[in-house]
């Protein structure tokens, strides 16, 4: 039943949510293109737009072939293709779960079925696991793994913990090796594990896992690479990553776990103190958040998988509370307050997920474009960058008597652009400098609007969220074709 709460918590987030972001356009297009495209590979999205670095079509590849079924159904009865898009992250997040109930299994070996479920609602409470279980993110492919990784070194089941650690650093995120690292070196000190079993599993596992992702990603890229090889080298050698933001040492722990955890990060610490066992799950989670925080750009997701690990210290907190609240007052009132702090993350979460739901722009835009022009009508769109960070992808491109073009860099009011039936360009008004060039030569067919932050100014209706233009869609004047 718990397992089904947090299930029934990462659809809502999904339906909300439908649309994704820049960060997740690879492994989304690329689930597009392996199911519409299949062996007709340079149709496929990354030859025109590879991106900075390449990445692996692994995870895209199982999610497509587990979605392939459903997305065939809807194909024949005619329903949009946009479905497609919902079917796939529901795949990836429902692979997701199938890895966190492993890890609660293995929760509840060790610390029991109270513990377990208080992990499953906490995590159901959270904002930004269960947002993110359904965002095709090099992460998130990872996470599976990582998940089923963590239960097997829980459990004390090495070979698993090694393999699944090492298919998800060598294929998924190089990163990995701090956290998964940091466990084995617990076993070795231990003396759980040695050197001797250590090579025994590790060797051929690495082995295996680079052969198999240069055999199929060199195969779809249509070159000899380690896709993962050439990110570890962007981002760690090159420290190109900086490029993309940088952020102070600490911003993990002040910032993006306080987020991520919102009330239950009270609890972490009683947790570690009531169980000297959530210490051990503890140290390697925190070590990895540390020895991370050294790389300036920082992302949440970056520390995603340290967050289950963190609410079972939070979960073994409240069945602390739970189980003493009848000996005496002071542990009923504790427990009360163990109850509101689900009723606030709930609070935070709905907060977090009505930002997001007008935080993406372009996909709202590129469907109410659908919605004013006719299908049967030829025309030719161009999607500028501001459109296609926000939630446009193939997936949203629905009518094949279209031409959808997202060419960057296209000088404003140039002949190329002009070229175009339809424009859809970021702006923050219609008066914007972004939309001067189309006065004369376009009319704006319609605008949407997205997030632009809190007004904090009128304490009568505080917080309140402010809404602003973000997308125009410009539709070219019949006497302008010339």
């Amino acid at each position: 039943m718990w397992v089904l709460i947090l299930a029934a918590a990462f659809v809502v987030h999904l339906l909300i949510c439908p649309f994704t972001k820049v960060e997740e356009s690879f492994n989304l297009q690329a689930m597009h293109d392996l199911l519409y495209h299949t062996s007709n590979i340079t149709a496929y999205d990354h030859h025109m737009f590879p991106g900075v670095v390449p990445r692996t079509f692994i995870g895209p590849l199982v999610v497509s072939l587990l979605s392939a079924p459903f997305v065939a159904f809807f194909f024949l009865i005619g329903a949009s293709k946009i479905i497609s898009q919902v079917i796939v992250r529901f795949f990836l997040g429902f692979c997701v779960l199938v890895a966190f109930n492993q890890f609660g299994k293995s929760i509840n070996n060790r610390f029991g079925k109270e513990v377990t479920k208080y992990v499953m609602l906490i995590t159901a409470t959270q904002f930004h696991f269960v947002f993110y279980m359904t965002r095709p993110l090099p992460n998130v492919f990872a996470l599976v793994l990582v998940l089923i990784a963590i239960s097997g070194w829980i459990d004390g089941k090495h070979a698993l913990f090694i393999s699944l650690s090492a298919f998800a650093i060598i294929v998924f995120r190089a990163e990995l090796a701090i956290l998964m690292g940091l466990m084995l070196l617990m076993e070795l000190v231990s003396g759980r594990l040695n050197i001797i079993t250590l090579l025994m599993y590790a060797a051929p596992a690495g082995l295996i896992c680079l052969g198999f992702t240069i055999f199929i990603d060199s195969y779809f890229w249509q070159r000899f690479l380690w896709p993962e090889g050439e990110v570890l080298w962007y981002n760690i050698i090159m420290n190109k990553s900086s490029n993309w933001g940088t952020s102070p040492f600490l911003w993990y722990f002040y910032s993006a776990i306080p987020r991520a955890l919102s009330s239950s990060l009270l609890l972490v610490p009683i947790g570690a103190y009531v169980d000297s066992r959530i210490r051990t799950l503890l140290l390697p989670a925190v070590g990895f958040i540390f020895l991370y925080s050294f790389l300036p750009h920082k992302e949440l997701r970056f520390i995603i998988y340290v967050f289950p690990l963190l609410n079972t210290a939070a979960a073994r907190a409240v069945c602390h509370f739970f189980n003493n609240r009848k000996k005496s007052i002071l542990m009923s009132l504790i427990s009360i307050a163990v109850i509101g702090h689900f009723v606030f993350n709930l609070a935070t979460t709905s907060g977090f997920l009505y930002l997001s739901y007008n935080n993406y722009p372009g996909g709202d835009a590129i469907t109410r474009l659908h919605q004013l022009v006719p299908k049967e009508e030829n025309i030719h769109v161009h999607i500028d960058v501001a459109t296609a960070q926000t939630g446009v992808s193939r997936f949203t491109q629905l009518n094949d008597n279209w031409i959808y073009n997202k060419t960057e860099d296209l000088s404003p009011g140039g002949a190329d652009m002009m070229s175009y039936d339809v424009l859809c360009i970021g702006a923050a008004s219609e008066n914007a400098p972004e939309l001067s060039p189309y006065t004369s030569s376009h009319y704006i067919l319609d605008h949407v609007e997205g997030y632009a932050g809190i007004d904090t100014k009128d304490f009568k209706s505080f917080p309140q969220v402010v809404l602003q233009p973000k997308i125009f869609i410009l539709e070219k004047k019949k006497c302008a074709d010339s």
